[in-house]
């Protein structure tokens, strides 16, 4: 279906179209600054660290729902290779194929387009299929570390997992900030938890695929006013499915990587950073979250760690 009207109001609104210049293909993540950086470093505590990507692997999340994302497939292709001689060093060595975002991960900024563009005014046809995204790719994102603000939607309503057809809208997102005694700061890393990542964690795929809760169309703003420099949640889709309005599929995708230029992540796992913040009473840590660097890749795996 075309955008609808309410769609294009909303673009307007959160545009960063050339925010930082006509050059730019970073986005928000132009707000993490040195400044941000040693700010989010004061806040570790204790040195707990806790891990919030799932494990890569055969039997991962994906179902073939996502046409073309597949699981990793792991094969060994060296196995105690004595390359340089009997009783010598031995070599073991790997291979893995997989979908850039069956698993933890970032969607790059040209992960979606819409009416033909991608973030800062791009032709769409600048992603091509022989070098991949000319602009904007996976590889521009550098170094990611920043403050992380766990906005524990889920428990702020006081449910172990918000209902598959919740539209995480404004209002949830107001009362996790108020949940979690945060007060949101340009360059924020936001990581919204629904709790949707229980059903993978106990093994029901298709559960954790759709539908699914997640965030509403009118959240962009939400976070434009903010100055957040990245958003990632606990689900499949990362926006609510089936989507708020009929045949509207993907709008906050469009929102966020083409209009505002906003990195966004999937299938991360909060379950056990809800518990530690909840146990220290302190919803805020250093994020670190750098992708893998594939040259012109329209997203990337993720291991990112939040230290407390």
């Amino acid at each position: 279906m075309a955008l609808p009207a309410e769609f294009h109001e909303i673009a307007r609104q959160v545009n960063n179209w050339g925010r930082w210049g006509a050059d730019d293909e970073i986005g928000t993540l132009n707000l993490v600054t040195d400044s941000v950086v040693r700010a989010a470093a004061a806040t570790v505590r204790t040195g707990r660290r806790v891990p919030l990507a799932l494990p890569l692997r055969r039997d991962g999340l994906q179902t073939g729902l996502a046409a073309g994302r597949i699981d990793p497939q792991h094969a060994m292709i060296q196995l105690n290779q004595e390359l340089f001689g009997p009783g010598g060093v031995a070599l073991n060595d790997d291979i893995v194929t997989l979908g850039l975002q069956a698993g933890t991960h970032w969607d790059a900024l040209p992960h979606v387009t819409h009416t033909g563009h991608l973030y800062n005014g791009r032709p769409a046809t600048t992603v091509t299929a022989h070098a991949g995204a000319a602009f904007s790719g996976i590889g521009t994102v550098g170094a990611l570390v920043s403050r992380g603000v766990l906005l524990d939607v889920a428990g702020a309503r006081g449910v172990p997992a918000l209902a598959p057809g919740h539209a995480v809208g404004p209002a949830d997102l107001d009362a996790a900030a108020e949940f979690g005694r945060i007060t949101l700061a340009p360059g924020d890393i936001a990581l919204v938890r629904t709790g949707q990542m229980r059903h993978a964690l106990a093994g029901d795929r298709q559960a954790y695929g759709f539908p699914s809760p997640g965030l509403s169309l009118h959240t962009p703003r939400w976070f434009h006013t903010h100055d957040v420099a990245a958003v990632a949640t606990d689900t499949f889709p990362f926006e609510i499915v089936p989507p708020e309005i009929d045949g509207l599929w993907l709008p906050v995708h469009a929102l966020h990587l083409v209009e505002m230029g906003l990195l966004q992540g999937q299938n991360w796992n909060l379950e056990e950073l809800a518990s530690a913040c909840a146990e220290e009473r302190r919803y805020t840590f250093l994020l670190t979250a750098t992708p893998e660097p594939f040259t012109g890749a329209t997203g990337a795996p993720v291991a990112p760690v939040a230290v407390l």
